[in-house]
């Protein structure tokens, strides 16, 4: 019951366990979306390999998408090699020993700082990089301090009392990043922001990179309230405007499907053991923390059966709880979370020497394909 509940036509004997399942139909439907907000407001929209970087969908993103930002040199170089373009660079810090070669494979690159604009915009400019600076304008609606990068204090970005009022030449862009999963009124508030503190130096460049955390693709976004806001704004500062999103992109395209191990009920709470675990493969649920959705969970009522998941590394803390079940779980349950694509995948790790889930595709025609399958080695290769 709980493998059929939502996946009538699924057949979970033919999905490893645990795997990653991306919904090909889902992000299709997120990408004509982004295309669309693409042409009407006239803007560039990028995928952000921070929260979205599976590469065997690299292909179908270039259909609708314009390219690709990076910040390190590793997914720099994902972009060069498997997206086929250079990448729009934006860092916290550059260091000198990659310095030469994430330039080498980058079209845009945004330095976090005047001092690290002073130390590498040389070789930029040498390599005909779009240069920007990013700008903290020091006001964010995000709650969670931990994905806050405007709170007081912040290493992230040029506050307006330490940005030059005249920027230098090799300046053409700016950029902030100061939104999570939020929608186009945020956004309009928050550039109002930028303007009363960054007018002058808006003025003085080409384009504006407006960041990720733009939540495009959830059911109540406002489209045309970004739209209207963007073309307003661009129209003022004849500026071409750059969108970065990574959770709008696989914004709800997929699922975890993991494995009912074992069942232990100690003082009453019952905790079903996973084959994945919440500390190594799900890390967002315990940093932010959320409740993650599972198919098959119900509300707590009195005929229902409250359940901890419980992970499988040795980490105390590796569980959630409050799931009900109308029924008992049993071993070879599945159980599958919900929205696990978008940046989840990006953030697994091998603590405990773990397996990774494995990578599938739910393919437009019905049928699965398995993209990866992790093993010993790739935990081996991490170490030595």
């Amino acid at each position: 019951m709980i493998i059929n509940k939502g996946f009538p036509n699924l057949d979970f004997s033919k999905i490893p366990s645990p795997c990653f399942v991306l919904n090909e139909q889902s992000l299709i439907r997120n990408l004509e979306l982004l295309q669309k907000i693409q042409k009407q407001a006239g803007i560039k929209i990028l995928c952000a390999f921070k929260g979205f970087a599976m590469w065997s969908t690299f292909p179908l993103l270039r259909k609708y998408l314009s390219g690709a930002t990076a910040s390190s040199l590793h997914e720099a170089n994902l972009c060069f090699e498997m997206y086929g373009e250079k990448a729009h660079l934006c860092a916290p810090v550059y260091v000198d020993n990659e310095i030469e070669e994430i330039t080498n494979i980058s079209s845009h690159i945004t330095f976090n700082s005047i001092s690290q604009f002073e130390r590498f915009s040389s070789i930029a400019e040498k390599k005909n990089l779009q240069i920007a600076l990013r700008i903290n304008p020091e006001y964010s609606e995000v709650e969670t301090d931990l994905y806050n990068p405007c709170v007081p204090g912040s290493r992230l970005g040029i506050i307006a009392d330490d940005l030059p009022d005249i920027l230098p030449d090799s300046v053409k862009g700016l950029h902030f990043h100061s939104l999570c999963e939020q929608n186009s009124d945020t956004l309009e508030r928050t550039l109002k922001v930028v303007e009363e503190k960054f007018g002058k130096q808006l003025r003085q460049v080409s384009w504006l990179n407006i960041g990720g955390g733009h939540h495009f693709t959830r059911k109540d976004y406002d489209v045309n309230l970004f739209v209207e806001t963007i073309k307003s704004f661009k129209k003022k500062y004849k500026l071409d405007i750059i969108a970065e999103p990574g959770e709008a992109i696989g914004w709800e395209t997929g699922y975890l499907v993991s494995t009912v191990q074992d069942v232990i009920n100690s003082h009453g709470i019952k905790t079903a053991m996973l084959d994945v675990s919440f500390s190594a493969h799900m890390p967002d649920c315990l940093e932010m923390p959320y409740h993650p959705r599972v198919f098959g969970a119900v509300e707590s009522g009195t005929n229902t059966i409250s359940y901890r998941l419980g992970g499988h590394t040795c980490l105390a803390g590796d569980f959630m709880s409050n799931f009900h079940f109308e029924q008992p779980l049993e071993i070879g349950d599945k159980i599958i979370f919900d929205d696990m694509i978008h940046y989840t995948m990006v953030k697994t790790n091998t603590f405990n020497g773990v397996k990774l889930p494995s990578i599938g595709i739910l393919k437009s025609d019905g049928s699965f394909k398995l993209v990866k399958d992790f093993g010993y080695e790739d935990y081996k290769s991490r170490l030595s």
